[in-house]
């Protein structure tokens, strides 16, 4: 059994069903899908996603990011994405590691770490890819494994999380790490403005409000956070807006008006134009369709 297929192993046998699944080991989760899903919207945090089996496909406004066993994906802010499991079966699922990336101990890596000179770079995209290497993948693998062995968690976890964080701070692609190590990074100052249009999206949400909470000029601001989300920041709050709204109509099977009216919407119709651009079709036809698509979980994509 080569290393890839131990991985496959570990995370099948702790991921029996399809789902999301939370493990003993904080900040780790194993994910399953045995079949592609349709494109669902979603709130990626700071995280590594490594996969053992399948692909995924994740976008970011018009840009759009697959990974797969070679290539691992890591978000270093929260954005609003929409993700599809692309490659799938049941004789062979998606299964992915998912690890929470604490920036508190990456600092203190970096720290013990500095970067050379050459490793400098400009502000990175939220979202980026890199090749996954044989030392990452041997961390992962004894990341998981621990899985079958509990009483070691507590003792040997801290330690192999640890090393993964080193492996992804020290290998090739590693400014959006450090980026995100250093708090007062372009990165982070970013981070700390989409934390604040989160909790403003249903609001007016002034430019220079978030400019503000970032620290920058609003030019600067602009710049720089279409860098990281690439999409401008009235862009990305009306992501954010299309998100809820979806859930309010799916799961609280609220009506199209009242739902944009929640999300911050006075005219309906300025919101099914912007829910139409975004999602392909009208809100209430739409919010029908995923119903039934959830209803039947085997539906193609």
């Amino acid at each position: 059994m080569n290393t890839l297929d131990t991985l496959v192993d570990l995370i099948g046998r702790h991921a029996p069903v399809d789902g999301t699944h939370e493990t003993p080991i904080p900040g780790v989760k194993l994910i399953r899908a045995s079949s592609p899903t349709l494109p669902m919207p979603v709130i990626y945090a700071p995280t590594l996603c490594l996969v053992a089996q399948g692909t995924k496909r994740a976008a970011l406004g018009t840009t759009t990011y697959r990974y797969d066993p070679a290539h691992f994906l890591v978000a270093s802010v929260e954005l609003p994405v929409m993700g599809a499991v692309i490659k799938a079966s049941a004789s062979h699922p998606y299964l992915c590691l998912q690890l929470d990336l604490d920036s508190a101990e990456l600092s203190d890596i970096a720290i013990r770490y500095p970067a050379s000179e050459k490793d400098a770079v400009a502000i990175p995209a939220g979202l980026t890819l890199n090749k996954t290497t044989p030392p990452l993948l041997d961390a992962a693998i004894r990341l998981v494994g621990l899985l079958d062995t509990p009483h070691d968690i507590d003792a040997l976890a801290p330690l192999t999380l640890r090393e993964i964080l080193y492996r992804l701070l020290t290998g090739a692609g590693s400014g959006v790490i450090r980026h995100m190590a250093q708090r007062d990074s372009r990165l982070n100052q970013i981070a700390r403005a989409i934390v604040w249009i989160r909790g403003q999206f249903r609001g007016p949400c002034r430019i220079e409000d978030a400019a503000e909470v970032a620290g920058m000029s609003r030019s600067t601001f602009h710049l720089h956070f279409k860098a990281v989300t690439t999409m401008s920041p009235i862009e990305f709050r009306t992501q954010l807006r299309m998100q809820e709204a979806r859930r309010l109509m799916v799961s609280d099977a609220m009506d199209a008006a009242s739902a944009g009216f929640q999300v911050g919407y006075e005219s309906p119709s300025q919101f099914s134009r912007d829910y139409g651009r975004i999602f392909g079709m009208p809100p209430a036809r739409h919010a029908s369709q995923t119903r039934q698509q959830i209803e039947s979980p085997h539906a193609a994509p």
